[in-house]
């Protein structure tokens, strides 16, 4: 039996607290929102009125909050209750840049740190599914490798770059997000064609996403952009789709479409669509 320190109780946090307290560890809490921390009494969660107060005595601080700003201010109001064995395994989504700076700052002061956000929803955190990926020191991983296995479906290590899970993290948050926006277009245009909206979704199954992502992605990340859908061609076809939307709201569309016409405006309107991913390439000199 673990003893560990959930900092941080919304909804992810919560449900990891929940369910290392049902795998039999000694679980304290603390969140800023206390009454969410009193939820988790029913599981065996205790409640600490202080960061300090939560890690005083835990071998391994989670932390599940909601930037870089309050991730900071965690740590400094948690650091009077900190032994000096204890490692802090930060789940919280954050710029990688400040996640570099603080890994480097924390490890100069002596501290162990670990950067571990995951793609999860709540009910994953309780099941142990989903993924997590982990960024820092290697021999500080392999000592919470196994227990951190326990949390999660998959567990990735990434290396010792401190800011390489930060950086992946919203890597694959702008995908998950993306395809969300994509998805309100297609429903909106759905309602404006009069298709009923789940016969929309079903269509959608007629594409193999991942095998059209591996093979055209790959290209587009080695700046292949071999012609199969002219760039103009598929601006007329969005500009149809705008017309069909007429003034009902779009997510993704109008910036896919200013886009395009800023390229176009370039004069690669014959060049392939893929070509929107032109500038990624640009490396600074």
């Amino acid at each position: 039996m673990a003893t560990i320190a959930f900092l941080g109780t919304g909804l992810l946090g919560g449900a990891f607290a929940e369910a290392a307290a049902k795998r039999g560890d000694s679980v304290t809490a603390w969140n800023r929102t206390m009454d969410k921390v009193a939820a988790l009494a029913q599981f065996g969660v205790k409640a600490a009125a202080t960061p300090a107060e939560a890690v005083r005595g835990a071998s391994r601080v989670h932390l599940i909050l909601k930037d870089d700003v309050v991730v900071n201010e965690v740590i400094a109001a948690a650091r009077a209750g900190l032994s000096a064995d204890v490692v802090l395994i930060d789940h919280t989504t954050t710029l990688p840049t400040l996640t570099a700076e603080r890994a480097a700052r924390l490890q100069a002061e002596g501290i162990k740190y670990l950067h571990c956000p995951v793609f999860m929803a709540p009910l994953h955190a309780r099941n142990a599914q989903g993924s997590m990926m982990v960024a820092g020191s290697a021999a500080l991983f392999e000592s919470v490798k196994e227990e951190l296995a326990k949390t999660t479906g998959t567990l990735s290590y990434l290396g010792e770059r401190a800011d390489f899970a930060a950086a992946n993290k919203l890597l694959g948050n702008a995908m998950l997000l993306g395809v969300y926006g994509t998805l309100a277009d297609v429903l909106t245009l759905a309602q404006a064609s009069d298709v009923n909206a789940e016969d929309a979704v079903k269509l959608l199954s007629v594409f193999d996403m991942n095998g059209m992502i591996a093979m055209r992605g790959a290209k587009m990340a080695k700046g292949n952009f071999d012609l199969s859908f002219e760039l103009a061609m598929a601006r007329k076809d969005v500009r149809l789709m705008l017309e069909t939307a007429g003034n009902r709201p779009l997510a993704a569309l109008p910036a896919v479409a200013a886009r395009m016409d800023q390229l176009i405006a370039a004069g690669r309107g014959a060049e392939d669509v893929s070509v929107l991913g032109i500038d990624a390439l640009a490396r600074p000199s």
